[in-house]
């Protein structure tokens, strides 16, 4: 039987949390018997993509700022038309040397509309493709909500001009796409649901600390990591406090912030064991990015959330409080933190029940593989 190839783009700009879910379900794509190139083109981040996908790097671009206003270097240089154009240009070869029957493009055009630069030249070389391989987009069940008048139409447009499947990381009995998309009802493309995508199952913890605080990529949640160092110094008990800052903290800010650390508060900018360290943890005190809320589902520890939100960031604060509502997290508002403040959640998130027992679909990544060779199976007996 032929060997499938997939196509697979994603550019994370300020976090890691497309690039680890996107890595995901490359990898169960490889497991699946897929051939996978996996085009990165953000900040690199030590582990990811992973192992046995073709992996392309294009010249890095992150966010300027929070609100995600502009495209910088990795030297906050921002970009340029000959810097555009190298990289689309990159981008074409790699598909053409590819030669996929799949091609995934995460978030666009739901999200990273700052890529059309290069994303719709890509689309137009799919669309000219003989014979066209299946486009599809790759999104999570809870979307940044569009404040710009226009920009929901487009989106629709796009799709239903140029995609044959949005396939959407949720459990639709937990959020469905019309929830944060308004306009999902206009969508003509099949819209499939996998499951969240959640790391496979961590093996029990081999350090155990009552309070595990992490802030995502790091590129974001400071003040969470200063009431963090705040409380843990001064609070009166003996917990043992692990604070996780994020592998983009700048160098200077993480080496100022290590020497807070103290008996009790370990500091670490990664921790490759950090959904290990949830399951022997008495509390997890995170952002609710969607890859921190899969491994605290997976973990069943108690949570504390306090989502991101600046810049009008919407889609943590909408995860963070359904899942307050399900009985699976307690949630502050990061504009409300102080170190008071935490040590008040911390006590009521601890004082109260147990999460409660939920039964969300976290196979997300097998999923996916399987949705994707059986639709592009139905696609290429119509072609």
């Amino acid at each position: 039987m032929k060997r499938l190839r997939a196509f697979f783009y994603v550019q994370h700009l300020l976090g890691i949390g497309h690039l680890a879910r996107s890595s995901r379900v490359a990898a169960a794509l490889v497991d699946d018997g897929f051939d996978v190139t996996i085009v990165t083109g953000g900040a690199p981040v030590a582990g990811f993509p992973g192992s046995g996908a073709i992996s392309v790097t294009l010249p890095s671009v992150t966010s300027g700022d929070e609100g995600f206003s502009g495209l910088v270097d990795l030297q906050g240089k921002p970009i340029d038309d000959d810097f555009k154009k190298r990289r689309s240009e990159m981008l074409l070869q790699a598909f053409r040397d590819c030669r996929p029957d799949i091609v995934i493009v995460e978030a666009f055009p739901f999200g990273r509309r700052q890529m059309r630069f290069e994303l719709l030249p890509l689309i137009e070389a799919i669309d000219a493709a003989s014979p066209r391989p299946l486009l599809v987009t790759s999104v999570r069940d809870i979307l940044q909500e569009r404040v710009k008048p226009g920009r929901n139409e487009e989106t629709v447009a796009l799709v239903n001009r140029h995609f044959d499947l949005v396939m959407v990381h949720g459990d639709p009995a937990f959020a469905t796409i019309d929830k944060t998309f308004p306009l999902a009802g206009a969508i003509r493309a099949e819209v499939a649901y996998t499951g969240l995508v959640a790391a496979p199952p961590a093996p029990a913890a081999s350090e155990r600390f009552d309070v595990v605080v992490s802030v995502g990529g790091g590129a974001a949640g400071k003040s969470l990591v200063r009431s963090t160092i705040a409380l843990a110094r001064n609070a009166d008990n003996a917990w043992k406090w692990c604070l996780i800052t994020g592998p983009n903290l700048p160098k200077d800010e993480f080496d100022a912030i290590t020497r807070d650390a103290t008996p009790r508060l370990s500091i670490f900018r990664f921790r490759e064991d950090f959904a290990s360290l949830l399951t022997g943890a008495r509390l997890s005190v995170s952002q609710a990015g969607y890859n921190t809320v899969c491994d605290v589902l997976r973990a069943r520890c108690r949570s504390l959330l306090v989502p991101f939100a600046a810049g009008g960031e919407t889609e943590q604060t909408v995860r963070a409080l359904m899942l307050e509502e399900l009985g699976l997290a307690t949630v502050r508002m990061e504009k409300d933190l102080t170190p008071e403040c935490l040590a008040q959640a911390i006590e009521q998130a601890l004082a109260g029940p147990a999460p409660a027992a939920h039964r969300l679909d976290l196979e997300g990544a097998r999923h996916s593989a399987q949705i994707l060779r059986e639709r592009q199976r139905t696609w290429s007996s119509k072609s």
